[in-house]
C-alpha cells in the first residue's frame, strides 16, 4: 500500500464489490475453512461427525445452519481438557506466534491463538478499518487500551501499518494520559465510551478544555454499546470537539471486527474474515435485516483456531443496504446489549442501551445512570437512577416524571425513577457497570 492520503479506500476492489461478489467470496472461503477445521481439529471432527455433517455438504451459505454451534463455555471446557490451546486448535503450537486471552471474568481466561498469517491478516484489516474512519499517515495516534494479553492491544499496529505516528500509551492513570495527549499533540485516541467521557470530564476539572487545549479530533471507542447510540456519541463529541467512531471487537477472534466509516451510519463488518448470522435467541431462526437477534460468528480464514458458528451472546442488528461511503460490506447497526444483560420486566425486554439513549438525549441529565432490578412482593421492579446536570434548576419530581414517561413510551416498561445529584454515581475508567440485579437475593419457592 502507498501512503497516498487522497485515496478513499484501503482496498478499493474488495471494499466496493457487489453483494453477489461478497457472497461468492465468503462461500469459497467457508468451504476451504470447514475442510481445514475438520481435517486438523479433533474437536471439529468429532462435533461434525456427531451432527452428521461434513465440509463437502456445504454448497450454499445457508447450508452452514446444518452445522453445530458452540459457545464460550465449550471454548473454556476444551481448553481445560487439552491445555494450552485446546482441541479446537487446528495447527501445532510451533506454528502459533501470538496469543491473546479474555479477561477471565468467569474464572478461566480463554486463549486465542494466531499463526503469523492470522496475525498479518488481522493487522491489515485494522489498517483498512482505521483508513475508513479517516485516520491518515499524518496523524498522531495514541492507543489507550490495555496491552496485557488484551486482544485490543495489537490493533495499534494497524495504525502503524497505514503510516500514522503511534503512541503506545496503554492504560495509564488519567492525569498521565492527558499529559501524553498534550505533550505529543495526539490527533486520535482509542478507548471505551465511558472512559472517553470520564477523561474529558477529568480534563475539565484540571482546567483543560479538551476542545481547545488538546489536538484530539478523532476518538475510536469500543467495548460498550455507547459508541453506536447517537445521543451518547453526540455528548462525547461535544465534550471533546472531536468525531467519535464506534468499533466492535471480539477477544475470541481478533481486535476490531467492525467499525464506522466517516459516514458513521453503522459499523462496516470484516466480511472477508468473519461470516455473521443473526438468530432469534429462542427459535434460532434468522431474523429479518434490521431486526435484533443474537450474533453467531464463523471465521473464514483464521487457521490457528477456527470458530464455527460461535454464539457471542451479543444482541445486534445488521443491514446490507449500501452505505453512502461507497463500501458494500454488511454493517452492524449496533450492539444493543448482551443476552445476559437483557432485562425482562413483567414480560417486556429492555436493555441498558435503551435507557442510555433517552438519558443522554436530555441535557438536563448529566448522562450517568444506573438500573436497579429487584423483586418486591414477587413482582419485578425496575428503578432508574439518573444524575441531574449541574445546570438543571428545576425540581427532581418534574425531571423524574419526564424520564419515566419517556421510558414507558419508548420501551413499554414502567419504571421508578430516582434523581441523583450531579457526580453521585461512580465514574468508570474502563467498562461501566450499568445494571445491579438484586433479584438473586430474593428467595422464591
Amino acid at each position: 500500500m502507498t501512503n497516498d492520503t487522497d485515496r478513499k479506500y484501503w482496498d478499493p476492489v474488495l471494499e466496493t464489490q457487489s453483494r453477489a461478489a461478497w457472497n461468492a467470496l465468503k462461500l469459497e472461503l467457508l468451504q476451504r475453512h470447514l475442510r481445514h477445521a475438520y481435517d486438523n481439529s479433533p474437536y471439529y471432527r468429532a462435533s461434525f461427525d456427531a451432527a452428521g455433517v461434513r465440509p463437502e455438504q456445504l454448497h450454499r451459505l445457508d447450508d452452514l445452519r446444518r452445522f453445530p454451534t458452540l459457545d464460550k463455555k465449550i471454548l473454556r471446557e476444551r481448553q481445560e481438557a487439552q491445555p494450552l490451546l485446546g482441541d479446537l486448535a487446528a495447527v501445532p503450537e510451533r506454528e502459533v506466534v501470538y496469543v491473546s486471552a479474555s479477561s477471565g471474568s468467569t474464572g478461566v481466561p480463554t486463549v486465542s491463538p494466531f499463526t503469523q498469517q492470522d496475525f498479518d491478516d488481522w493487522i491489515d484489516y485494522e489498517a483498512r478499518q482505521f483508513w475508513s474512519s479517516g485516520l491518515r499517515p499524518q496523524d498522531r495516534y495514541a492507543h489507550s487500551l490495555n496491552f496485557s494479553l488484551f486482544i485490543g492491544g495489537p490493533c495499534v499496529l494497524g495504525a502503524q501499518k497505514l503510516g500514522a505516528l503511534t503512541i503506545h500509551a496503554g492504560t495509564v492513570p488519567s492525569e498521565r494520559l492527558l499529559a501524553i495527549l498534550k505533550q505529543f499533540q495526539a490527533t486520535a485516541i482509542w478507548t471505551t465510551p465511558s472512559y472517553a467521557w470520564y477523561l474529558g470530564e477529568t480534563a475539565q476539572k484540571e482546567g483543560l478544555d479538551p476542545r481547545t487545549g488538546l489536538a484530539v479530533r478523532r476518538i475510536f471507542v469500543a467495548g460498550e454499546p455507547g459508541g453506536s447510540i447517537p445521543e451518547t456519541r453526540a455528548r462525547i463529541e461535544a465534550l471533546w470537539g472531536a468525531e467519535v467512531y464506534d468499533y466492535y471487537g471480539l477477544s475470541d477472534i481478533f481486535g476490531a471486527c467492525a467499525g464506522m466509516c466517516e459516514e458513521k451510519n453503522g459499523l462496516h463488518w470484516a466480511e472477508d474474515h468473519i461470516l455473521v448470522e443473526v438468530l432469534d435467541p429462542d427459535s434460532d431462526e434468522p431474523v429479518a435485516p434490521g431486526e435484533r437477534g443474537e450474533m453467531v460468528l464463523t471465521t473464514l480464514k483464521k487457521q490457528a483456531r477456527p470458530l464455527i458458528r460461535f454464539r457471542t451472546g451479543d444482541i445486534v442488528s445488521f443491514t446490507e443496504e449500501p452505505c453512502a461511503c461507497g463500501r458494500t460490506s454488511q454493517r452492524l447497526l449496533g450492539v444493543h446489549g448482551r443476552r445476559d444483560d437483557m432485562l425482562i420486566i413483567r414480560g417486556v425486554n429492555i436493555f441498558p442501551s435503551d435507557v442510555e439513549a433517552i438519558v443522554r438525549q436530555d441535557h438536563d441529565f448529566s448522562g450517568e445512570y444506573r438500573l436497579i432490578v429487584d423483586r418486591p412482593d414477587h413482582l419485578d421492579r425496575l428503578t432508574i437512577e439518573a444524575e441531574r446536570s449541574v445546570a438543571y434548576t428545576g425540581s427532581n419530581e418534574a425531571l423524574a416524571g419526564r424520564l419515566r414517561e419517556r421510558v414507558k413510551a419508548i420501551t413499554g416498561v414502567g419504571a421508578q425513577v430516582s434523581i441523583l445529584a450531579a457526580e453521585a454515581l461512580p465514574r468508570a475508567t474502563h467498562k461501566a457497570k450499568r445494571v445491579e440485579d438484586r433479584r438473586g437475593q430474593v428467595w422464591t419457592a
